[in-house]
């Protein structure tokens, strides 16, 4: 048995937002302030306070510094965090969400992963937001993350390298891949560290899952809306040996065409499937057709059949549950001859024991190289067995 942590990112999320719904689920203060004592960092002080945000009662966090802190280059903060005596978990994690920051301004300004120089996010409150979180999950004993998909808000920002839009460049490049959510708000919701922890450590972005909640704690923003700024994070059992059950639906289709088909799947897992499929049969008077299925939550069940029988031209769908084992998902950038490659780790009991490389990066990899797609897959899995070790 161990703790799964679900963050409902509503309002968005930023790095002391997350620390303090973590403070509020239940991690020991104490723990995670000696611990970041513990690092070469500039005098500070951390104050957890209870907020009240639009009648929801939160955590907000405060840094004091004694001394004007400095950036820091990505480098430096790579060999601060494996120098450090942090467990090894949380050495791990924090190293995760520094490289996809690092690797998202270093495309945004031209340069090699070590020479980035974090501004924002390499100031000293965000060095303590992204460890502090790490300690508190630690503390926590979480071993998976979910999120909600994830809003950015809109209008400008003044950031360093003078006014974006939002969100900003750094924002925007971690959060491809990951579902948005619209919320039309004159504001950032989402920062740069916010988006890389939902990015390095998230297994799976979507609705709620079909989950059972064993605790909830609340952390909030500075800033004050006309809703709760507030990120809830929401702390589930999971349990290893027992596979997840989940619904098959499916029906017979021979009258709709291609395009109307395609459309659907798209619709389809907008909605929150967790996957759909089409498969070529045969149906009597030997007429070529179509099998549809779509997989689901047991939860969710009777709303996709409601939602198959709306969108389709079927007269009924057939369903029924069935049992799934999954390993549990990670990333993790690794640097390689072709430039950083992001690999896909499956795990379980916290053992890796598959390891593969992105399709994307490789064939960007192959298109600036100009080597055929299989050379470079072959060369950048030969070197992810040298980086990783499986089990």
């Amino acid at each position: 048995m161990t703790n799964g942590l679900y963050l409902d990112c509503h309002a968005g999320i930023a790095g002391d937002m997350l620390l303090s719904s973590l403070i509020d689920l239940g991690a020991d203060v104490d723990y995670v302030r000696q611990h970041l004592l513990s690092l070469p960092l500039d005098q500070f002080n951390l104050k957890f306070t209870k907020e009240n945000k639009q009648g929801i009662q939160a955590t907000g966090l405060t840094i004091d510094f004694e001394e004007a802190h400095h950036h820091r280059k990505a480098s430096d903060i790579f060999k601060l965090i494996n120098e450090s005596t942090l467990p090894k978990n949380v050495k791990a994690r924090s190293t995760q969400i520094f490289d996809v920051i690092a690797q998202a301004e270093a495309k945004i300004h031209g340069m090699h992963v070590n020479d980035v120089h974090f501004h924002e996010v390499g100031a000293m409150d965000s060095i303590i937001d992204i460890i502090g979180s790490c300690l508190a999950l630690e503390y926590l004993d979480i071993s998976e993350i979910q999120a909600s998909p994830v809003p950015t808000g809109n209008g400008k920002i003044k950031i360093a390298h003078g006014i974006y839009p939002i969100p900003a460049p750094a924002t925007a490049e971690i959060l491809k891949d990951i579902p948005l959510a619209p919320f039309d708000v004159q504001s950032e919701l989402t920062t740069p560290t916010g988006a890389a922890f939902i990015k390095a450590l998230a297994t799976h972005i979507g609705p709620l899952p079909a989950i059972t909640m064993s605790n909830i704690g609340y952390g909030c923003g500075t800033k004050d809306f006309e809703f709760p700024n507030v990120i809830r994070a929401i702390q589930y059992t999971v349990t290893e040996a027992t596979p997840n059950q989940v619904q098959v639906l499916e029906c017979q289709i021979d009258d709709m065409t291609p395009e109307i088909l395609g459309y659907f799947i798209e619709q389809v897992i907008s909605e929150g499937a967790l996957d759909a499929f089409y498969t070529p049969i045969t149906m009597k008077k030997s007429r070529p057709a179509t099998q549809l299925t779509v997989i689901s939550s047991v939860a969710q069940a009777k709303h996709f059949e409601n939602f198959i029988l709306k969108h389709t031209t079927s007269l009924g769908v057939r369903s029924y549950a069935v049992n799934r084992q999954i390993l549990h998902r990670q990333f993790q950038t690794i640097h390689t001859t072709y430039g950083a490659i992001l690999v896909k780790l499956a795990m379980k009991d916290n053992k890796i024991i598959k390891a593969k490389p992105e399709f994307e990066d490789v064939k960007n990899a192959a298109l600036q190289s100009g080597q055929p797609f299989t050379n470079v897959y072959n060369d950048i899995q030969h070197e992810v067995r040298k980086h990783i070790q499986l089990d």
